[in-house]
């Protein structure tokens, strides 16, 4: 079963009490007692593989703080069917289309009750979070930029719900990761490229907030050095992983007086803008340019030229992450400690028809230097 959830935006600002309100949380039983939230979560449900003696500690301080224990925690060790939700704040129509279809295709096979919620509206994280683990969530699917946001991570932490985090991200504390390797990725994407003949290759940055970001810089760098090329930092401009910030990076690329042959734009978004800039400008892809992009998104093979890019596999890594949280669940219930867990998955540079040699692309630079 799906739920939707409104649309918002979070605020980043933290409150002073990370649930958002003066309740006490199973983290601060867990502070009290001296161990561990799992072990705060198997004394309140009765387990018997808990010390008398550490029993005994939770108990006091559960009195003590006048703890109420949520739902969460009770979903965590009970037999109701698991409720997870999908969080997301991402620009990229067509990524979160194929995040979406993986989490549904896996949740209805594993009969998981499953909440799709957007966060561009709501006042802050402890307010979403806490509403809807009260709704009976027990686990989280955190795509980026969210799985970069520690605030994000302590809140679903203090409250004792699981959460899988689908990327790199710079966030600690998750109970799994689903990614692929980005830096080997733009690495051997920008290589092609290089391949065909290009010196002069743009490079259009992500979100400087995303480690995605971050580990496809470096590849691009360290393929431009490993083939002893000159890193032009004047070709390297930032984006946000967005097609109006990619229109504004492309522009500015174009318009240098010795623009680049080749631009490999950090997602298919800003690819598909460089691409419509370059039209703007009458410039054929890619015969006058190559442009490349990352993600291999619907977006990818919907415009003319089909850009080449990298194929990574969406749809497979949120289904990966659905199965995460139902493991870490199953380990929960069975009152075993739940160990982070890391999966990376193949991805592939799907070659189309908006990359060719510099030849054609370097006698319009040469033109455009001489204007």
């Amino acid at each position: 079963m799906i739920e939707l959830g409104g649309t918002a935006k979070l605020s980043r600002k933290r409150s002073t009490r990370r649930n958002g309100n003066n309740a006490p949380t199973i983290a601060d039983v867990a502070r009290a007692a001296q161990c561990s939230p799992m072990t705060v979560s198997r004394v309140i449900n009765g387990e018997q593989n808990v010390r008398e003696n550490t029993r005994e500690q939770v108990l006091a301080a559960i009195e003590k703080l006048h703890y109420v224990p949520n739902r969460a925690a009770r979903s965590l060790a009970g037999g109701s069917q698991l409720r997870i939700a999908l969080l997301f704040d991402n620009p990229s129509a067509s990524y979160l289309s194929e995040f979406l279809m993986g989490a549904l295709e896996e949740a209805s096979r594993r009969d998981i009750y499953l909440v799709v919620q957007s966060t561009e509206t709501q006042p802050n994280y402890g307010e979403l979070i806490r509403r809807l683990i009260e709704g009976g969530i027990a686990g989280f699917i955190l795509p980026p930029p969210l799985c970069d946001d520690q605030t994000v991570l302590d809140e679903i932490s203090t409250a004792g719900a699981i959460a899988v985090a689908v990327g790199p991200g710079k966030a600690s504390g998750s109970h799994g990761a689903v990614l692929i390797d980005e830096f080997q990725a733009a690495f051997d994407m920008t290589s092609h490229i290089i391949g065909l003949g290009h010196e002069r290759i743009g490079f259009i940055i992500g979100n400087p907030e995303q480690a995605a970001s971050e580990y496809r810089l470096r590849g691009y760098r360290e393929a431009m050095e490993k083939a002893g090329l000159t890193l032009d930092d004047s070709l390297v401009v930032q984006g946000q992983f967005t097609y109006r910030s990619g229109m504004v990076a492309a522009e500015k690329l174009l318009r240098k007086a010795k623009p680049p042959t080749a631009i490999f734009a950090s997602n298919d978004d800003m690819a598909a803008a460089t691409v419509a800039m370059a039209h703007r400008r009458h410039l054929d892809v890619p015969n006058d340019i190559t442009v490349c992009g990352f993600d291999d998104t619907e977006l990818a093979s919907s415009i003319w030229p089909e850009l080449t890019t990298i194929r990574q596999p969406i749809r497979e890594m949120t289904t990966q992450a659905v199965s995460m949280i139902a493991k870490a669940h199953k380990k929960y219930r069975g009152g075993r400690d739940v160990k982070g867990e890391q999966l990376t998955l193949p991805y592939k540079l799907i070659r189309r028809n908006s990359d060719a040699g510099p030849s054609l692309a370097s006698s319009f630079n040469k033109a455009e230097s001489e204007k």
